[in-house]
């Protein structure tokens, strides 16, 4: 085992979100992000969705180091729950330490916590692993690709990119040391393919700038402007649109209050001086001299922009005339909770500006014609998608034999699948843990299945609680049923069928008396059992039946 090169995904493939790859060769391990995802409907009460890493810990020894691509959060929001478990370092640019910082600090691990700086010019040795990156575009400064060199050849992660050759912050993409890579030798290729299915190029975030500006001066009263928090570049352009139209700019959202005060701090944001106000101070001004930038363009239920959209914002409100401004595109799955959240400023009177014919959003992401230009520049033998969602693995596949790359060395993986490498040979051998761990409050990796399971049920069909008081000595009823009744009927207007249930139970515990069933545990399965045959006989439901026996 120990000559073999192999790389897994721990998350990340046939899914969006919770970025995070494993590349070892003989006993050294490199992870690369730690991303974390949030859940959809069907997580009810679940916070965070992170990657396990119970494969990590298991061979914590061989653990070199974090290296990170960039700061969002499907590639860095799973980082403190890793590092409470694995005490590793962890290599990151200087904007994705400073955002990577703030989590730490709130979790309370960041001065135990190893940091290093890294840029486009680094070179760092982890074991038998060397490892050297290059600037890639993103909607986030200091995006950067990784080159891990090791006896096997070299393996690329491009980390997330795309081609924008009019850059807002003058960060070009290194096409020369890409194509330097390439001319080397590039064994296997990990490449993103979130808009594997778009065709053509994606367009450059500096022509966004120029329709906020306009929005801006269309607008009569407050204009509220949401977008994703970690797009610096899409932040600057607010502030420029601010200063052009003689605006004060009020932040809503903690991740925009962090954001915006660690990019500023490293110099990646410049706002003149007395631009950023308070929400006090904004609501003194005239309606025309104000500007809000909020979180909540996924439509996050707890986020500003939901709360401005259902008037329970403490602080601010949106009114009849305000314009609203969506600049972002829903990440798929989250098109409903927009959607309502659209609604609802509608219902307030506002002035909505969404959608991709707004031309308020470009993506951060390459399209076809980019990922094919990646390709094209790597060279690699091999080649494995990632990042996305099956379809978009599946059409990333179709791109690199397109320009090239044998059908038969491009591998589709899900999460704790293995590919390996000896002597230059890469095929796909056998798998390792991987899954998911549920964040819900305080609590991490507790919520299971099984308990998600009594959730839906709960939100489906509510719960009927039958209390009872039986003699401990002969086993008659001394008291009750006593039934409540949370999600499932009204008991006030459902009296006959309470009536029943009640008849149906002392009925049930009669019957275990005469036949000496006296166990508690037969008792209790038996009493919801026999209940629950009858309730969905009698109304088609499935409420969790808990009975409660007191023995006296």
């Amino acid at each position: 085992m120990n000559e073999k090169l192999w790389i897994t995904a721990l998350g990340g493939v046939n899914e969006i979100g919770k970025n995070m790859y494993v590349l070892k060769y003989g006993e050294d391990i490199v992870v690369i992000d730690c991303g974390s995802k949030f859940p959809d409907e069907s997580f009810l009460g679940i916070d965070l969705i992170i990657p396990d890493i119970s494969y990590l810990l298991a061979n914590q020894n061989q653990v070199r180091a974090l290296v990170v691509t960039h700061g969002h959060e499907d590639h860095i929001g799973g980082i403190p729950y890793l590092l409470k478990q694995l005490q590793i370092p962890l290599y990151a640019s200087r904007l994705t330490l400073g955002l990577i910082e703030i989590k730490l600090r709130e979790h309370g691990i960041l001065s135990e916590t190893i940091m290093k700086c890294i840029n486009a010019d680094s070179q760092i040795e982890l074991g038998a692993i060397s490892c050297s990156f290059f600037n890639t575009n993103h909607s986030i400064p200091d995006s950067l690709g990784l080159v891990f060199d090791t006896p096997e050849g070299t393996i690329v992660h491009t980390g997330d990119f795309k081609f924008d050759m009019t850059p807002v912050n003058k960060q070009y993409p290194d096409l020369h040391r890409m194509s330097d890579i390439g001319k080397k030798g590039v064994l296997l290729l990990l490449s993103e393919s979130t808009n594997a299915e778009r065709p053509g190029f994606t367009p450059s975030e500096s022509l966004v700038g120029a329709h906020i500006e306009e929005a801006f001066n269309r607008a009569d009263r407050k204009v509220f402007i949401s977008t994703f928090a970690s797009n610096v570049y899409r932040l600057q352009q607010v502030i420029d649109a601010a200063a052009q139209t003689n605006r004060k700019l009020t932040l809503l959202g903690r991740s925009m209050l962090n954001v915006v005060s660690v990019a500023q701090d490293l110099g990646y944001l410049t706002i003149p001086e007395g631009m950023l106000i308070d929400s006090e101070e904004a609501n003194k001004l005239s309606p025309h001299k104000i500007a809000v930038l909020c979180t909540g363009s996924q439509g996050e239920p707890m986020a500003a922009l939901a709360r401005l959209a259902r008037a329970a914002h403490r602080q601010m409100k949106v009114e009849v005339g305000d314009t609203v401004i969506i600049a972002a595109n829903p990440i798929p799955g989250n098109e409903r909770n927009v959607a309502r959240i659209v609604d609802n400023l509608y219902a307030l009177g506002a002035q909505i500006i969404y959608g991709s014919r707004s031309e308020l959003h470009v993506s951060g992401h390459g399209s076809q014609e980019e990922l094919k230009l990646m390709l094209t520049l790597m060279k690699p033998k091999y080649f494995v998608p990632i990042h996305g969602e099956f379809r978009m693995l599946h059409q990333h596949r179709e791109l690199a034999e397109a320009v090239g790359v044998s059908s038969g060395n491009i591998f589709i993986l899900t999460n704790g699948d293995v590919v390996e490498s000896t002597n230059g040979i890469v095929r796909q051998s056998g798998r390792i843990p991987a899954g998911q761990i549920l964040v819900d409050g305080l609590g991490i990796g507790d919520i299971g299945n099984i308990v998600l399971r009594d959730r839906r049920q709960l939100s489906d069909d509510g719960i009927l609680i039958v209390v009872i008081a039986l003699s401990k000595a002969e086993g008659r009823l001394l008291s009750g049923p006593d039934t409540i009744s949370r999600g499932f009927v009204y008991v006030r207007n459902s009296e006959e069928l309470i009536a029943d249930i009640n008849k149906l139970v002392i009925d049930t515990v009669e019957k275990m008396r005469h036949e000496k069933i006296n166990h508690w545990n037969v008792m209790k399965k038996t009493v919801k059992d026999t209940l629950g045959q009858f309730l969905y006989a009698r109304t088609q439901r499935r409420p969790i039946i808990l009975p409660i026996i007191i023995e006296v």
